[in-house]
């Protein structure tokens, strides 16, 4: 000690130990933090200062380390000529290295000055009397310890030092004037530990006193998890009669002392007082004890000290030492053999324990108030294994690894977070429990241990009457109103006990708290009740912190993996994520750079691990619904006829050909159990679902970094792009054969699908109606939200590339008797059969699938291709116009006309044209009646209103009036006098280098060369009229809807007269059909019957056209004559 100090000098009220331990621990940990980053950064290469690895500087940074701390400019010039040109920049660069050096001497200068202090004054320390002063005293030893180890691992520690002085020195001509002590110290540490102990020779009746205390307590807690079950550790429901007595103990704040906190001392305590280990058995076996749990400790964060191999180390070299060189070597075999299976076992009871103290608080959490020393014990017990098992696993040195994979940890972690969830809820219960005990019991007590006092000095005579008069005036009042707790603080009165126990601890005092030991004890037990009240945050970081996990990722994530792939553990997966939470309480103030660095890293683990719960849930749900959807298919109308076969086999009494077929089994099957023990595929699937959709709906949100994570918004995104995928994968679309699944049974699918994802309400809170409209709506596009396409688009591409091209290509027939396209018999026989994709059934299921935006879409995409025919017919009308205006104005002369129609040319792809559109509009009404249907259901109010509307528009209304009306019914499928869907499509293919006369013109002659092209059809076989089907075989009972739909439209466009120019097509049209009438040639003739009904079947189909307008083109008994003929032929081919 220096000679210095005086006696004089040496009074404990001056000497602010209180103060100092609190300021130099809570800067031994900044600094910590601090050098820890430091060795971070130059051990990584992308973060190193580059003048550590500039290829020019490499000789000068070799000279100035081999040279440390000596320095030498002169002579050295070519070496440090590199050094010269960066200097400014040097010192710019290094300095926040450099002076967190500076910092750590100084740091090591006051704790040495302390240290100092404390042994001149004698001062008393024991654990279970002045807690805060003994515990403030050992943590500074292991935070100066643990220092100097980290910074003698900094092996860049010489260059930057040495770069930075020469820097300096270039530049003001003179070293830095801390550097001569800061380089002496990096050499004097260069072996922190051999060097500390010489240090600590003067200090170590302190310091072994203050271990020596630990064998009230450390022994006692260090117990195994036998121990522990036997003496019933932890259980609220243990002893009933007790159950509301408060929790109490001689030694409250040693109960929740980290073990892991209490093995730093010993370890490197005993180290650097060794000489205690020689004299003192009951040392000697805390050490020893110590040795055998564990086989490294942690110095910071991620970085640890194998004790054996560095304590041997140390204590070989040191004379008569044999003995306790060979008690660690014995500790380390005990260690290696035993420690993993104990620390395993009291994991095991840990999960039991918590999770009945868990489930007894979430059912009384009034509990929370007696028995706060239960939860603050069973969180800091469970931390401290968490941390052992991180630690060691990580550090592994035997081979059999068994012991170091617990793969419950995500189990015992859960029930930490539930048990702080607890504490959080319930803080204002523990806290107006703890408010009423302080002034009703505490400060009674304290004031009959004041009073009985024989001497008590003036200073702490007021320190102790501030302590009663506190309490004494709190009231419950105060802990009701505010529930925050933020009225009530007793930090003061905290530090004013700590400083009372220094004013009482020094040799020599008044008051000595070594003669007063049920002073001490009360006092920690009432600072213990304080903290229940204003400092339940603070003592949940205390006592459950795991933000190590951290610094060790990798163990962190193959933890989480572990948990998912484990489904009894799968329930427990949310607590990784918590753990995220716990990551920002690791920073420290005076290293604020590396506050951003592990935000990023918490956000980033938090949304990878929820975003791996969620993928999780989303794949059981999918094969869920697979299972589902496998099962609902077995009730397709389909699967039925083997069914029907058999039993009609049965009744007719037919012996099978084969010795009996098996007999299949019938859908329900699945659903009858033999056996309870009999487990299914889809159990399974449902109880791995349940079980990790309670984790995934624990929480409803967690802030992390002041970012809130929505554990459930997760899973809802992830299930309406799998539905999405699900949907387009069901359609089963395969572009080279053109194959698709039947609406009907991608409807049955979709359906089955939503029955699962329905029944996830019951797992999880979560809305599906909005993954219903979101995934829905958006399947009634072209394309969804990221650019895919959807049912609609697959649909309308394979009705109009693949069905309707057929129907072109003459291999389907559209059957108006059946509204359904059919196949014909051709040579080529189709994939697949157009009656089970378009008869009313499946239409009502297409429209049920794609809605009414996907249906518009289809309208739309069918109106093109109109287009693009009208537009082709157009070219063709141009190509004959002369031809045409004659024969518009020569219809009553039939020599000339037939004179006429000869020139004409391209008649046959007129009506090919006209047909191919009039399919399209066939296909369409179909697909609007269907629509009609599903509404119908639906919205019945709404579609009833829209058809009010339509049918009472007056005729004069203005036509822009009446197409929007037409627009509102055909959206709703009503079918229309003029189709808003086509008018729109053909008036966007107006040509600019036309008149509108001219375009007018060219519309009326369409409909003259349709008209009398007719008669052309009667020499066609396929032409014949087929009464069963209502129609003809190639379709040209389809010209009706297309030239009275086409009409309509087009003289809509035009401003036309669209009743006129009908009757004008209607008496070109007879008078063409009557010429055939009196042809003799029988091909030309073959079936003028059945082409004379296109007439009646124009007219029905027309809402502008009358039977009387007919009559008067065309005699009515004509008609009546072909239709006794055509049902005539029919009969007669059927027979």
């Amino acid at each position: 000690m220096s000679a210095t100090l005086s006696r004089g000098s040496l009074q404990p009220g001056q000497q602010k130990l209180a103060e100092k331990f609190t300021i130099l621990n809570d800067r031994g940990i900044g600094m910590l933090t601090r050098i820890y980053n430091i060795k971070k950064a130059c051990g990584d290469p992308k973060a190193k200062p580059s003048y550590l690895i500039d290829k020019n500087l490499e000789s000068a940074v070799k000279f100035i380390v081999r040279k440390f701390p000596a320095v030498e400019t002169r002579n050295n010039n070519q070496q440090l000529a590199q050094l010269q040109k960066e200097k400014s920049e040097i010192l710019k660069n290094l300095a926040l290295y450099y002076f967190t050096f500076v910092d750590v001497m100084e740091f090591k200068d006051h704790v040495c000055e302390l240290l100092n202090t404390i042994d001149a004054c004698q001062v008393f320390f024991d654990i279970t009397v002045n807690f805060d002063l003994t515990k403030n005293y050992l943590d500074l030893v292991v935070t100066y310890t643990n220092l100097m180890m980290l910074l003698s691992r900094i092996e860049e520690r010489k260059a930057i030092i040495g770069l930075y002085n020469y820097a300096h020195e270039m530049t003001h001509g003179s070293s830095d004037r801390e550097y001569p002590r800061l380089g002496q110290m990096i050499v004097d540490y260069e072996n922190p530990l051999k060097k500390m102990m010489e240090e600590f020779v003067p200090h170590g009746k302190s310091l072994s006193d203050a271990l020596l205390s630990l064998q009230m307590v450390y022994p006692r807690r260090n117990l195994s998890a036998d121990q522990w079950r036997n003496a019933q550790l932890l259980s609220l429901i243990s002893a009933p009669s007790t159950m509301l007595n408060p929790a109490q103990s001689d030694t409250m704040p040693c109960e929740y002392l980290s073990l892991d906190a209490m093995e730093k001392w010993i370890v490197f305590g005993f180290i650097l007082c060794h000489g205690v280990l020689n004299s003192d058995q009951a040392a000697l076996s805390l050490w020893k004890l110590a040795l055998q749990s564990s086989t490294c400790l942690c110095l910071f964060r991620d970085e640890v000290f194998h004790i054996h191999k560095s304590a041997e180390d140390l204590f070989i070299n040191i004379r008569g030492y044999n003995k306790r060189v060979n008690d660690i070597k014995e500790c380390k075999e005990q260690a290696l053999s035993q420690a993993g299976l104990m620390h395993r076992e009291r994991r095991k009871f840990l999960r039991s324990a918590l999770k009945e103290l868990a489930t007894v608080l979430s059912d009384q959490p009034g509990l929370l108030g007696p028995k706060a020393l239960f939860v603050f014990m069973a969180l800091s017990f469970a931390r401290d294994e968490i941390i052992w098992l991180l630690r060691h696993a990580d550090n592994i040195q035997k081979k059999s690894t068994d012991d170091f994979i617990d793969k419950h940890i995500a189990e015992l972690i859960f029930y930490m977070e539930e048990l702080r969830a607890h504490v959080r809820k319930y803080g204002p219960v523990m806290q107006r429990y703890y408010v009423q005990y302080l002034s009703g019991f505490d400060a009674v007590v304290l004031n009959e241990l004041v009073q009985n006092l024989s001497v008590c000095p003036e200073d702490e005579s007021i320190i102790m009457s501030s302590f009663v008069n506190t309490m004494t005036s709190l009231s419950v009042k105060q802990g009701v109103t505010v529930e925050d707790g933020d009225v009530f603080d007793f930090r003061g009165m905290r530090l004013d006990w700590f400083r009372l126990q220094a004013y009482t601890s020094v040799s020599k005092a008044s008051l000595g708290i070594a003669d007063h030991r049920e002073l001490g004890k009360m006092m920690n037990t009432i600072i213990f009740h304080t903290k229940m009240v204003d400092s339940l945050v603070e003592m949940l970081v205390e006592t459950s912190d795991l933000s190590i996990f951290c610094f060790y990722s990798r163990a962190f994530e193959k933890m989480f993996q572990q948990c998912l792939e484990l489904p009894s553990q799968s329930r427990h997966s949310i607590s990784f994520p918590l753990l995220c939470t716990h990551f920002m309480s690791c920073t420290h103030e005076l290293c604020p750079e590396e506050r951003h660095h592990i935000g990023d890293r918490s956000l980033s683990l938090c949304n990878m691990f929820l975003d791996e719960m969620a993928k999780q849930a989303r794949n059981l749900i999918t094969d869920i619904c697979t299972e589902q959807c496998t099962l609902s298919d077995q009730l397709l109308p389909k699967h039925c006829a083997k069914t029907i076969s058999q039993a009609v086999n049965k009744k007719s009494k037919k012996q099978m050909g084969k010795k009996g077929e098996p007999e299949r089994e019938k859908p329900g099957v699945e659903s009858m159990r033999k056996n309870r023990l009999l487990v299914t595929n889809l159990d399974k699937l449902h109880t791995a679902l349940s079980e990790l959709c309670f984790s995934i709906n624990y929480v409803p949100n967690m802030v992390i970094w002041e970012h809130t994570f929505t554990p459930r918004e997760y899973l809802t995104s992830h299930l309406e792009i799998r539905f999405t995928k699900s949907i387009v994968g069901m359609t089963m679309y395969n572009q080279a054969t053109q194959e698709i699944a039947k609406p009907s049974e991608l409807l049955t699918s979709v359906r089955a699908y939503m029955t699962v994802l329905q029944s996830i309400e019951n797992y999880v809170q979560i809305d599906i109606t909005r993954v219903f409209n979101n995934v829905l709506l958006q399947q009634t596009q072209h394309l969804d939200s990221h650019g895919e396409p959807t049912i609609t688009s697959l649909y309308t591409n394979w009705y109009l590339e693949t069905l309707l091209r057929q129907v072109s290509n003459g291999h389907i027939a559209y059957f108006p008797a059946m509204k359904a396209f059919v196949n014909l018999p051709t040579e080529n026989e189709l994939t697949f059969n157009a009656e089970e994709y378009s008869d009313i059934s499946e239409m009502r299921s297409l429209s049920e699938l794609l809605g009414p935006y996907g249906m518009k879409f289809l309208s739309e995409s069918l109106m093109w291709h109109i287009s693009s025919q009208v537009a082709e017919l157009k070219k063709l009308v141009v190509d004959n116009v002369e031809i045409l205006t004659q024969m518009r104005t020569s219809f009553d002369k039939p020599e000339h006309m037939a004179s006429l129609f000869k020139k004409l040319s391209s008649v046959d792809s007129v009506l090919k044209r006209m047909t191919i559109i009039g399919v399209i509009l066939s296909f369409r009404s179909l697909a609007q009646e269907a629509l009609r249907d599903v509404l119908s259901c639906h919205i019945p109010f709404l579609v009833s209103s829209v058809e009010d509307f339509k049918d009472h528009i007056p005729r004069e209304t203005d036509m822009k009036v009446a197409m929007n009306v037409y627009e509102l019914s055909s959206a709703a499928g009503l079918p229309c006098e003029i189709d808003p869907a086509l008018v729109v499509a053909l008036s966007s293919q107006k040509s600019e280098n036309i008149s509108p006369e001219e375009e007018y013109k060219i519309a009326c002659l369409l409909m003259v060369f349709v008209a009398v092209s007719m008669p052309t059809l009667a020499s066609n076989v396929m032409s014949q009229y087929s009464p069963a089907i209502q129609g003809h075989c190639n379709n040209i009972h389809c010209l009706a809807k297309a030239i009275n739909q086409i009409a309509a439209a087009l003289f809509t466009i035009h401003k036309g007269s669209i009743e006129d120019r009908l009757k004008e097509f209607l008496a070109l049209a007879s008078s063409s059909l009557l010429k055939i009438g009196q042809e003799t040639d029988k091909t030309t003739t073959r079936n003028r019957e059945s082409v004379y009904l296109l007439l009646d079947m124009i007219v029905q189909e027309s809402p502008f056209l009358t039977m009387d307008l007919l009559e008067s083109c065309f005699p009515y008994v004509l008609l009546r004559n072909a239709y006794h003929a055509v049902y005539k032929q029919s009969v007669s081919s059927s027979a």
